[in-house]
């Protein structure tokens, strides 16, 4: 589901950064503003999955269970280290879509193409990590031509029939992985890095988007309605930062009474039927997570005049991300006798404070 976050994002950022350039202490901090959103509610993550790693190596767990453990749990942050990396060159990016419009979208997608052309057909496995930026900056910059309201009515429709046409075209015939997602023993992923194959799938959802945003619209005209969406967004990040912690909390409690509703056949008629049941018992145990942990996302929305100006929040920024990729791929573990790999996570820690807590001064 990541390019409709970054589709999304795009129309959120333009909204927001075309409003602030008309004030220009908003536009001071505006990065900050948004750091804030997106970073401060991680923090809790990292410490705890650091006390988590501290705890097991003193209770002599083995340094590989721990690095899978903590690497699965914190598998959410990559997202965000790429997210803030593409929200920190908002004010490049956009000031580029007010210049050439669609054609910045066109240019990615055409860099994106090329990328995985020479990574595949010319062997240079390394390149392909550059399409992270291709990749997602496409996406977030199809947002910003979702906000100026310029497609033609045809569009959508044709966006999502393209997709679908590359999608089978990359898949059946280039032989692109039909799983989206990472998946253990795989040759090839199609989101680390990313494909163009993740290209043709952001074409398929950002077309349907466009398709039903009008309709979607006027269904949540509905206050009640309106008001579910609002409870939601103000526990979202929370929810999606803790979900696979509360995964493997369930699963760690069902390998205790040996691995009870684990050792169901996928697919089968007895693994559908406990579907239901396991999603309500991991609702139960995200449930306490998000309970504890969300009032800090609620506290990130606050933000004022002592929020770091583009300074701070550009190296904070930076900082953040750095150590939130290296989590993402290596998790907390480390064989030190303190059994913490410190460094990626003072550097997250760091990254926060710099780039999203209010100081004194401002730069």
């Amino acid at each position: 589901v990541m390019p409709i976050f970054f589709f999304v994002g795009g129309y959120s950022n333009a909204a927001s950064w075309s409003s602030a350039l008309h004030h220009p202490e908003k536009r001071r901090i505006w990065q900050a503003t948004r750091f804030r959103r997106l970073l401060l509610p991680i923090t809790p993550l990292v410490l705890v999955c650091a006390m988590g790693a501290l705890i097991a190596t003193r209770a002599g767990v083995a340094p590989d269970d721990i690095k899978n453990a903590s690497r699965a749990a914190l598998i959410p942050v990559w997202f965000l280290a790429v997210y803030v990396m593409v929200t920190l060159v908002v004010p490049l990016s956009y000031r580029i879509w007010q210049k050439i419009g669609v054609w910045s979208v066109v240019i990615l997608f055409a860099g994106a193409v090329l990328i995985d052309v020479i990574g595949f057909a010319g062997g240079v496995g390394w390149i392909r990590w550059v399409n992270y930026g291709f990749i997602w900056l496409a996406m977030h910059q199809m947002g910003y031509w979702w906000r100026e309201g310029s497609c033609p009515p045809a569009a959508p429709a044709l966006l999502t029939l393209a997709g679908v046409a590359s999608l089978l075209s990359l898949v059946f015939v280039f032989g692109y992985p039909v799983a989206m997602i990472s998946v253990p023993g795989a040759e090839v992923s199609n989101s680390r890095p990313p494909t163009i194959a993740m290209l043709a799938i952001g074409l398929i959802q950002s077309g349907i988007i466009l398709i039903i945003a009008d309709r979607v619209s006027r269904w949540l005209e509905n206050p009640r309605r309106w008001a579910v969406v609002i409870l939601l967004s103000q526990r979202i990040m929370t929810i999606y930062l803790w979900h696979m912690t509360a995964l493997l909390l369930l699963v760690a409690v069902s390998l205790l009474v040996d691995g009870f509703g684990l050792r169901l056949e996928p697919g089968s008629g007895l693994w559908w039927l406990t579907r239901p049941l396991w999603m309500a018992a991991l609702l139960a145990v995200l449930f306490p997570l998000v309970a504890v942990f969300g009032s800090l996302e609620s506290g990130s929305r606050a933000s004022d005049g002592s929020l770091p100006g583009p300074t701070r929040a550009t190296l904070g920024a930076l900082l953040a991300s750095g150590g939130l990729t290296f989590l993402a791929l290596q998790g907390t573990a480390s064989e030190t006798p303190l059994g913490v790999n410190l460094v990626p996570v003072i550097a997250v820690l760091a990254g926060v404070a710099l780039s999203a807590v209010p100081w004194r001064s401002a730069d």
